[in-house]
């Protein structure tokens, strides 16, 4: 038996114009104007939750990145005492 899918619904008010607007370009895709607002609206959201959520590096970056992760440097005098504060305020596990 196959199974449901599930619907959410969305609504929203939006002027005559962007109406028009949005139905021209649907009919140009031969799509249906919910069809076109939907996917253009995934489409929005995916690139939204990429740019804040996905870091891009170059390829020299990304080789930069790859050394330091396998060749660290050795903790400075600073960094050993932040940890030792650290350590010191939150306990160690």
């Amino acid at each position: 038996m196959p199974s449901a899918t599930s619907t959410a619904r969305f609504e929203a008010r939006i002027s005559a114009d962007l109406h028009s607007l949005l139905k021209h370009a649907a009919d140009i895709q031969g799509r249906s104007m919910t069809d076109f607002v939907v996917s253009a609206a995934r489409d929005a959201a995916v690139r939204a939750i990429e740019q804040t959520e996905v870091i891009r590096l170059s390829l020299a970056d990304q080789k930069r990145f790859a050394e330091a992760l396998l060749s660290p440097p050795r903790p400075s005098a600073a960094l050993k005492r932040a940890m030792a504060r650290h350590d010191e305020l939150f306990g160690t596990e």
